[in-house]
């Protein structure tokens, strides 16, 4: 495994690698306890899946964007790792399925070496930063938000503010006001604003899918380009400090802000302009909008046999770029699923005849960029022969689902296999959607809505339902979702639940209902509100009976046996080890790694290592007494209760730790406040020791 250091040219990334590996083999032991190693193997992209003993790796890809030597890496990784497919996910990931816990040290240091990363992929921690597919090449964009989603990636990743959140933190850049990126549903979205000439973005905050939706609040109508970095730190140095520990369902950014309120989020906000690692941030953007040169690019001629199906895979299947002659090819992907013997073929083709580049989008396809105009019959013919010109890219027909039973641990009922019986619906019964695009159609295989279904047009969420004694997989219906643009959406209402082998009959009486009562020109959204929830429901309720279920209806989509509702099994069991001792061998760390950042001059970094370490410490004595600390602002407040007579400090203790947020990041109080932290560490271990011994 020391070989990683030799191989990974960069240090941090080949001591990351080797940190996973040691870890791993501490887990076996019985050294690191479960729910520790969790978190530590979340953060490096490492996800237990349904199945015993293997692993899912989610691969992090900033925006989506790949190149075909990227691709190629990711192929071959999951050919000598798992079984060849690739799987992309509403965030524009990769994941990969079926990976031993052993290999993903090894795995992780073979995609590094073409500068893919595993790192915060999954985990409390700033989540992929997702972004339109169609940036930099969108005719509507007053600029290219890449660069800008990029820094952001670069700033957060391995970030101290960000390894140990209360839950996971998502990022979004939507490149136009069709908010592309769906800004309304993220922790911090970000639109593309020019205002007197000036560069920046319109800020949304604290939205959220799954269980208990939430649309985000404006946090500014207009904020420039250099201060979107600080603002994002100084929102997470908030979350993290009072942002839900415990209670894992409330431990989201969104209920932290309906909480206390937004304006008294802003105000805490405000309260750590001066602890920030920069108050300005210039992102670089040189030769963003430089002309590309594809000059030395041959054009193959091709014959088309079918005119017709050329004429309809280009209208509903390519995208004019504003880059004048260059047009972008849409792929629609099945389910998000492809095999690494196409990808090759594609990374070869995009290398030789277009820009190198391609894009995965928030819908689970694949976007092809700068294609010169000349090549779509070439790239036609070459991609037809992948499998890769199915009609209806981003359609009504391209429906978006979570993987569901098929691999998930949280997976109520199957997503995919209904996914695949509605598309054949659609394709059967309703070719015309094949370009339209004004209704979405998204599945999840539980509350999460991993497949986003909570913001669709038509919805279907994976649920049970009991008919007697026996058990049904079954589908939750919603309707009236929506992106409206400008940060703005709509969260779809709860129908009612029906089982899930007559969700293809739900989708057929909801649209030929909508067909045969709409008015002229009236959007499926407005054809909802017209008619109101109650008229769904109504006219859905004769499929929810369950009193007259066949014996068919007990089986999922996919499945030969009867259904049976299960959280699935797949993490390995270790040695639970005491807590307390855990949380204080980790403060250690965190010192370490505070003296680290000051040898390498990352003062901000340093400050933060050692504001961890006294938390973490704070914690493991606040445990000791049994007390509850479920955010960092609850572990200062509720220590100094309890120990201000126990633990000598020549301050009160939120005083003492509190000095993070009153002084500026200089060298001269990162090096104070870690020798504070590290003197605080010795007087804590020294009195754990003391109670230790007197128990004994």
């Amino acid at each position: 495994m020391q070989s990683f250091r030799s191989e990974i040219e960069n240090p941090v990334v080949a001591k990351d690698i080797i940190d996973l590996e040691k870890k791993i083999q501490l887990f076996y032991e019985g050294k690191i306890d479960e729910e520790r190693f969790r978190s530590l193997r979340l953060a490096r992209g490492v996800y237990g899946q349904r199945q015993f003993g293997v692993q899912m790796i989610r691969i992090k890809l900033p925006y989506g964007k790949l190149t075909s030597e990227q691709l190629h890496r990711i192929a071959n990784v999951s050919d000598e790792y798992s079984r060849g497919r690739l799987h992309i996910t509403t965030r524009q990931d990769i994941q990969i399925h079926h990976v031993s816990l052993d290999r993903t040290p090894e795995l992780w240091a073979e995609l590094e070496k073409d500068d893919i990363t595993l790192r915060e992929a999954c985990g409390n921690a700033v989540r992929n930063v997702t972004a339109s597919e169609t940036a930099g090449i969108d005719k509507d964009e007053p600029f290219d938000v890449s660069p800008y989603a990029h820094a952001t990636f670069q700033f957060f990743l391995r970030n101290p503010i960000c390894q140990e959140l209360g839950r996971k933190f998502k990022i979004s850049f939507s490149g136009t006001d069709k908010d592309t990126a769906l800004s309304f549903m993220h922790d911090i979205g970000f639109i593309a604003k020019v205002k007197d000439g000036q560069v920046g973005f319109k800020v949304m905050i604290g939205g959220g899918l799954g269980s208990q939706a939430r649309l985000a609040d404006v946090l500014f109508d207009f904020v420039e380009a250099d201060k979107i970095i600080p603002l994002a730190e100084s929102v997470l140095r908030v979350f993290d400090r009072y942002g839900e520990r415990s209670k894992r369902a409330k431990a989201r950014l969104k209920f932290l802000i309906k909480d206390i309120g937004l304006d008294a989020f802003v105000k805490l906000v405000e309260e750590e302009q001066k602890a920030l690692s920069v108050t300005s941030f210039p992102i670089d953007t040189t030769g963003i909008d430089q002309e590309l040169d594809l000059s030395h690019v041959k054009i193959p001629s091709v014959k088309i046999n079918d005119k017709k199906a050329f004429d309809t895979w280009k209208a509903t299947n390519v995208i004019e770029q504003k880059q004048e002659g260059f047009s972008a090819i849409g792929i629609k992907v099945h389910l998000g699923d492809f095999y690494t013997d196409k990808a090759r073929k594609l990374a070869d083709l995009v290398k030789e005849y277009a820009g190198n580049e391609i894009r995965l989008s928030l819908r689970q396809n694949i976007l092809i960029r700068h294609v010169k105009n000349e090549l779509l019959p070439f790239f036609y013919v070459e991609l037809k022969k992948l499998g890769f010109v199915d009609v209806g890219y981003e359609s009504t027909l391209d429906i978006t689902s979570c993987p569901g039973t098929d691999t998930c641990n949280l997976g109520i009922a199957s997503s995919t296999g209904i996914s695949a019986e509605l598309e054949k619906v659609l394709k059967n019964e309703f070719p015309q959607y094949v370009s339209n695009k004004d209704i979405t159609i998204k599945i999840s295989g539980c509350m999460n809505s991993c497949g986003q279904h909570t913001m669709a047009h038509i919805g279907f969420q994976g649920m049970s339902i009991k008919s007697g004694k026996l058990v049904a997989p079954a589908l939750q219906v919603l309707l009236g979702g929506s992106v409206l643009g400008n940060g703005e959406g709509r969260i779809a209402d709860k129908v009612l639940k029906i089982p899930s082998k007559r969700g293809p009959q739900a989708l057929r009486t909801i649209l030929n209902n909508y067909h045969a009562n709409v008015n002229a020109g009236e959007s499926f959204l407005n054809y909802y509100d017209r008619q109101g929830e109650k008229y769904f429901y109504n006219l859905l309720k004769p499929l929810a009976d369950v009193t007259n279920l066949q014996q068919t209806d007990f089986v999922d989509w996919g499945a030969d046996s009867q259904y049976i509702t299960e959280v699935g099994v797949g993490e390995c069991a270790g040695v639970v080890i005491d807590l307390i001792a855990t949380l204080l061998f980790e403060s250690e760390e965190k010192l370490d790694n505070a003296s680290e950042s000051l040898k390498n001059h990352q003062y901000a970094d340093s400050i933060y290592y050692a504001y961890l370490s006294i938390v973490n410490t704070a914690k493991a004595l606040l445990i000791s007494e049994g007390k509850k600390t479920n955010t960092h602002a609850g572990i200062i407040s509720q220590f100094e209760e309890v120990f201000a007579s126990k633990i000598n400090l020549d301050l009160p203790f939120s005083e003492f730790i509190y000095q993070i947020q009153k002084n500026e990041p200089t060298k001269e109080f990162a090096e104070n406040y870690l020798i504070d932290a590290q003197s605080f560490y010795k007087k804590a271990d020294a009195f754990r020791a003391s109670i230790v011994s007197d128990e004994n």
